[in-house]
């Protein structure tokens, strides 16, 4: 609330209030996210309920997503009666009453069924060696990280393909019958600007297409396990980003096509990432007989946070190396017009593509799962 919120002070003041708040703000967020996302890891020992789970988990998150990218510009103009600052903390009062309520029943409601023996004692040394000896974990924490490197590269460049490249009228002439009959069932949030209004439903059909994918994920997992239908997918995925550097400025249809497919394959393999890292988890307690749930997640959520602020850092330094005039409403160069068709295709797909590869090297497959979910029940039954 106090992030959101706009206190009557200078200009500076202001700044440094927004920085303060805002960095308490995300303290706290990881201090909560990290055990909420390691949850997983706890409630069950069963791998089939752990992608079960993990899929309502991720269906939830794109609908929320969604709902943000689409209605809460509206909502916050509407609460806020024109004046956005007053919206935004009208509107982030009440998320934040809902979400600490909602967390609170998620506190109340869960259970750890999956805990360390009540004689376990290790050092962070002990921990941290044992990880570094987890070959699984490795090749997940890189994973992570570069598939978070190729979401920053490739959803922050987006908005520089379809403002420099894109051929407008081509857009306008795509969109204009969608944005109709979205009017004509009351939907009208996506405005006139055709860059605009064909940059959100470029990102609405992507993630309805991840809906799709993820509430098909426990499915194919259960069947084939995680990481093959991981790799298969993540593979199949990177082909729909690849395929933007070909397409002229005017195959606008294309463009939507490919982003809805790259979406679905992508989806499918959304929730698997935090299913397979309580995998590795139990990997961890089957061969060392400690368990360390937490420290597995939190390693991933430093690959995580690297891989963002390392695709975030390579965009702007791409930017610039194929000189990018920022603020600017003047045709870019062509130069430019390439760096910027890579960075929507070609080097947001290395990261994949290598992570793909890894996965060659990750032992946990379905015939694993099965003999480590096996082997854990005996021993916590005895």
């Amino acid at each position: 609330m106090l992030a959101f919120s706009t206190p009557d002070f200078s200009y500076k003041g202001k700044l440094i209030y927004a920085a303060v708040t805002y960095t308490l703000l995300l303290l706290l967020y990881a201090a909560n996210n990290l055990p909420y996302s390691a949850l997983s890891g706890v409630i069950t020992g069963d791998m089939k309920e752990r992608n079960s789970m993990s899929s309502y988990r991720f269906v939830a998150v794109m609908f929320a997503q969604f709902f943000v990218q689409v209605f809460m510009l509206p909502i916050i103009e509407s609460a806020g009666g024109g004046d956005k600052a007053v919206g935004i903390e009208k509107v982030m009062t009440w998320l934040a009453i809902i979400g600490t309520i909602m967390l609170l029943i998620t506190f109340l409601t869960t259970k750890e069924r999956i805990v360390p023996k009540p004689e376990q004692k290790s050092s962070l040394k002990e921990d941290l060696g044992d990880l570094f000896k987890n070959r699984p974990w490795v090749i997940m924490l890189v994973l992570t990280t570069l598939v978070f490197i190729t979401l920053a590269m490739k959803g922050g460049s987006y908005v520089y393909y379809f403002k420099n490249y894109v051929d407008k009228e081509s857009l306008t002439s795509f969109i204009r019958p969608i944005l109709n009959a979205l009017s004509n069932v009351g939907i009208n949030f996506f405005g006139e600007d055709p860059v605009s209004a064909g940059f959100g439903l470029f990102n609405a059909g992507g993630i309805i297409f991840m809906i799709v994918g993820i509430t098909l994920s426990k499915k194919f997992a259960d069947k084939y396990g995680k990481r093959d239908v991981f790799g298969v997918n993540l593979f199949l995925s990177t082909l729909f980003i690849l395929f933007f550097y070909f397409f002229p400025a005017k195959s606008v249809g294309l463009m939507f096509a490919s982003q809805i497919l790259h979406g679905f394959f992508y989806g499918l393999t959304i929730p698997l990432l935090w299913a397979m890292i309580a995998d590795v988890a139990d990997f961890s307690e089957w061969k060392n007989n400690r368990r360390a749930t937490a420290i597995i997640f939190s390693a991933m959520m430093v690959g995580l946070k690297g891989g963002l602020s390392i695709g975030s850092a390579l965009l702007t330094w791409i930017l610039g190396l194929f000189n990018y005039v920022p603020n600017s409403d003047a045709v870019q160069s062509a130069t430019t017009i390439e760096g910027i068709k890579l960075l929507v295709s070609v080097f947001p797909a290395i990261p994949f593509l290598i992570g793909a590869g890894l996965l060659f090297f990750y032992r946990i497959n379905k015939k694993m799962e099965t003999q480590i979910e096996t082997d854990l029940k005996q021993r916590r039954a005895a």
